[in-house]
């Protein structure tokens, strides 16, 4: 285990947030330790706007055998996607492919139900495994309250393991199902940026609404509405916390949508619950 004082902009693909504590764990007695005070959890940190101030609580990574994966068998949540969806293509297995693209750990794939059009992670999972009062426990995708870009943990659970529930179709079916992904996203913005801001409301876009009130290339400080797609939010170089929070506000003034990211610490007016 390996506990270090860090920024957190360094963690997040958006690239801000202040100092926190963070706890690496390499197996169940690291995680047992490291969540003896309060916590959050950090995975790629792909949707995910830190405070410049920092989190007072512990960061807990997972890494070791929490990263550890067998597509026959179990895949630790500390696993990225993008790897295990590769292996999985090369191996002839379908069920992820909606997913290409999304660069998250799988524990916050499973936290957020991640996915696209194509897909979305609860149609993949037979299991998942959690960490929480202390012990691990198994629950069906079916006991977790699955919706869009929403599940419904047991509080303070640390998913540390999934089954995944892969079809062998050969690779052809699979590479040709992950194209159809990948050509979608092909005007997503390349600066840094936590991915989608907002969900889409039902029937609609975010980025379509957003583009279609000129917001696309708005600017607050060192933060900018993209150019390519209105729902992201990219920064410029340099921007903080409290730039991409004004610029999430005023879009906010002008359309009634809610945050895809979680917000730790405070942030603006508000307290992130995370």
């Amino acid at each position: 285990m390996k506990v270090e004082t860090l920024p957190l902009a360094g963690l997040t693909t958006l690239g801000v947030g202040g100092m926190a504590e963070v706890w690496t764990v390499e197996n169940l007695q690291d995680l047992k330790q490291a969540a003896s005070r309060p916590y959050r959890i950090l995975g790629n940190g792909s949707n995910l706007l830190v405070s410049d101030a920092g989190v007072e609580e512990r960061v807990i990574r997972l890494g070791g055998e929490f990263c550890l994966f067998d597509l026959t068998g179990t895949v630790g949540a500390g696993a990225l996607l993008p790897t295990v969806l590769q292996k999985a293509a090369q191996a002839g297995l379908s069920g992820l492919e909606g997913l290409y693209g999304v660069p998250a750990q799988v524990g916050g794939a499973v936290k957020m139900n991640a996915g696209t059009r194509f897909g979305e992670m609860a149609s993949a999972l037979e299991w998942v495994e959690i960490f929480h009062a202390g012990a691990l426990h198994q629950y069906r995708p079916a006991e977790l309250g699955f919706s869009y870009r929403h599940s419904e943990l047991p509080v303070g659970g640390i998913i540390t393991r999934v089954k995944l529930n892969l079809k062998e179709v050969g690779k052809e079916q699979v590479r040709a199902k992950m194209a159809l992904a990948d050509a979608a996203r092909k005007g997503q913005p390349k600066r840094k940026s936590a991915g989608c801001a907002f969900k889409n409301p039902v029937g609609d876009s975010a980025g379509r609404l957003i583009d279609q009130r000129g917001l696309k290339g708005l600017t607050l400080g060192k933060a900018m509405v993209s150019r390519e797609h209105g729902n992201f939010i990219v920064n410029l170089g340099g921007a903080s916390a409290e730039d991409i929070w004004a610029l999430v506000q005023k879009i906010k003034e002008q359309l009634p949508l809610e945050l895809e990211w979680e917000v730790w610490g405070k942030v603006g007016q508000g307290v992130g619950t995370g």
